[in-house]
């Protein structure tokens, strides 16, 4: 089966329930979807991985969420990037299809450079990015918060959150935005492997 993995920081859940809705999209292509925060990877001892990254060495595809702080990803999953240099040495992620999302309070907030830098990451490991895939709304009426890629994002999922409880945001177009991408990057990966 199909293993997609999904590593995510989440500073106040908003983000934690985008990264579950690109595994519901993922399970709803038939794929198996692991799902781990970025705090979950300890750091390699003498060059040796424990933990859960034994399931980022099986996966088909990878892919990375945070908000975006300052313009750019987060502490924590900057960590766990920084991390992952033992693995870039090999080129152990080498050809797995990678993907990104992010979110943010307001509806810019830069998420555009975040999702840039987890594209730089990813080539740095020789991995092949997934875009979204999805046309934006056409008009004004469909960027409305409950309307799927509102934001009109190309290279991954974007998400926006009011200062509201995690119960309350992101709002539905944004969960339905995650989940789309989430079955897209599973289905690649599906036609990747049987080819």
């Amino acid at each position: 089966m199909t293993l997609v993995a999904i590593v995510y920081h989440s500073g106040f859940g908003h983000t934690k329930k985008q990264a579950e809705a690109v595994a519901e999209g993922v399970r709803q292509a038939g794929a198996e979807a692991a799902l781990h925060a970025a705090e979950d990877f300890p750091a390699p001892e003498n060059n040796q991985y424990s933990g859960p990254w034994d399931v980022l060495a099986k996966a088909d595809a990878i892919v990375f969420g945070c908000p975006t702080y300052m313009g750019s990803v987060t502490a924590s999953l900057k960590v766990f990037m920084e991390n992952s240099s033992g693995v870039w040495f090999q080129q152990g992620w080498k050809d797995k299809l990678a993907g990104g999302f992010s979110n943010s309070g307001s509806l810019a907030g830069d998420k555009l450079n975040t999702l840039q830098d987890l594209m730089c990451f990813a080539g740095q490991h020789s991995m092949i990015w997934v875009s979204l895939g999805m046309m934006p709304p056409g008009d004004e009426a469909g960027r409305a918060p409950d309307k799927p890629n509102r934001m009109g994002g190309f290279l991954g999922a974007y998400a926006q959150s009011n200062n509201v409880s995690p119960e309350e945001a992101p709002p539905a177009g944004d969960l339905e935005t995650a989940r789309f991408y989430g079955s897209r990057i599973a289905s690649l990966a599906e036609r990747m492997s049987a080819s």
